[in-house]
């Protein structure tokens, strides 16, 4: 494959804009670098963001995509031969290498990156992709590409933020928002132990959070005052809430549910404001965290966990890449239980 053959991509061009089709030149790898015959990529509630602005890193002009997986279909120097033709992930941050963030392992928190696929650099909306041998995470042979794809970011930010919020066998652990993410934290936190009460909408999902490890669920659609459901099963409150909606309701409402001591891990973005009064977190010494990303070693052990069986991925749809817009729709809508990928 020469660097003059064209593939097919979905371009940011800028805030409040749709996504555009386009063809563009095949890109070669460099020093370092694979080129990946992407196989399938997640379509991701932060790509809706990047459409109407509320995330916007700067960058125009750029191919969409973040969950990523493919093939490695052609090496460039310095990249060992028996690359060719691995499975993989791929890792969305490509730090500065230099700053302390970076030189412990942190390059989600780095403030100068190289390039952010999908973010503000090419992404996985694409046929091919070039990126640092280094961010490639090797895939199993028993674990399905598309499946596999949403891992690159639902899957590591779930264990990125469930490491954070520390979360103890027998604690009480309420995810609100059971999205893509949201549903992968309700398995990581069955996994480290937690008695895990998932709140979201629709039959269809609480019955999928079930399947995946909650313990309880709540339909937001149903149930008026979820704070009070939640003090009632517990008895006085969770000790940790993952808030993943990200309205000034539920927020507030996540804030209320926990008991003395409880741990509040936001990673939904928001347009919205959160407001609590400093009196209330110093009165019962609540804690409350941002979570953003993953590390590499996140998407390591994220795939490691897939590959056992431990955490599932869940695919509602699979579409082409002609059929984004559908795929987008399908997202904003929030009603699927699963995940929607492309299948360039």
């Amino acid at each position: 494959m020469s660097e003059t053959d064209t593939m097919r991509v979905v371009r940011f061009m800028e805030p409040r804009r749709p996504f555009a089709l386009r063809a563009v030149s095949v890109p070669s790898p460099g020093p370092d670098q694979v080129r990946v015959r992407v196989a399938a990529c997640g379509v991701c509630r932060t790509d809706l963001h990047l459409r109407d602005g509320l995330l916007d890193l700067g960058k125009r002009d750029f191919t969409v995509g973040h969950e990523i997986s493919g093939t490695i279909e052609s090496c460039g120097d310095n990249v060992p031969a028996q690359w060719q033709g691995k499975r993989v992930v791929i890792y969305y941050y490509i730090g500065c290498g230099l700053c302390r963030y970076c030189r412990s392992g942190e390059e989600y928190l780095c403030p100068t990156p190289k390039a952010q696929p999908g973010f503000s650099s090419d992404g996985g909306y694409a046929e091919n992709i070039v990126v640092p041998l280094r961010n490639c995470v090797p895939l199993p042979d028993n674990v399905d590409m598309a499946e596999a794809a949403p891992m690159g970011c639902a899957g590591s930010t779930a264990v990125h933020a469930g490491k954070m919020a520390e979360i103890c066998p027998g604690e009480w652990v309420v995810i609100n928002g059971a999205g893509g993410v949201g549903m992968a934290v309700v398995q990581y936190a069955r996994y480290a132990g937690g008695r895990v009460i998932a709140v979201g909408m629709g039959a269809e999902r609480m019955a999928l959070a079930r399947q995946l490890g909650a313990e309880y669920t709540i339909d937001a659609a149903e149930v008026p005052d979820v704070a009070a459901r939640v003090a009632e099963i517990t008895g006085e409150g969770a000790d940790v809430v993952f808030e993943l909606v990200g309205t000034s309701a539920t927020m507030k409402a996540a804030i209320t549910m926990l008991r003395r001591r409880g741990r509040m891990v936001m990673i939904g973005y928001t347009a919205e404001d959160f407001h609590v009064h400093p009196v209330e977190l110093i009165v019962r010494e609540i804690t409350v965290r941002g979570s953003v990303g993953s590390s590499l070693e996140d998407l390591y052990e994220a795939i490691d966990l897939l590959a056992r069986g431990v955490i599932q991925s869940p695919v509602a749809r699979r579409h082409s890449l002609e059929e984004f817009e559908t795929a987008l729709s399908e997202v904003q809508d929030g009603e699927l239980p699963g995940r929607v990928v492309l299948l360039p």
